[in-house]
């Protein structure tokens, strides 16, 4: 298999946590932390640290706002974002593919 498509993998996305909140930001306009951190079983400490990862890579925004004077925090996925992630899934697809091919 070439190894040419592995090398081509966006290692921002690529980590499992950050893999899951690109999929599920990919299916939604936008999502609350609360949902996020509850669907993934993460820590609000490593939810916020992959978010901000994501957000310097230019990948996601941030909003927050107050409901019922309670914080309310929600992240969508930008258009570069967007565009990445569909980059990612197609990488993997590819490589599946090529795996497929070789190893039939």
């Amino acid at each position: 298999m070439n190894a040419k498509p592995f090398q081509q993998i966006d290692r921002v996305i690529h980590e499992r946590g950050r893999m899951g909140i690109m999929s599920m930001l990919a299916v939604s306009a936008e999502l609350s932390f609360i949902e996020l951190r509850d669907t993934l079983d993460m820590t609000d400490g490593n939810l916020t640290t992959h978010i901000r990862t994501l957000q310097q890579a230019g990948y996601v925004v941030v909003s927050k706002s107050y409901h019922n004077n309670r914080p309310h925090t929600t992240c969508g996925l930008t258009a570069e974002g967007r565009k990445a992630f569909g980059k990612y899934v197609g990488l993997l697809e590819k490589i599946v593919q090529q795996a497929r091919e070789k190893y039939k």
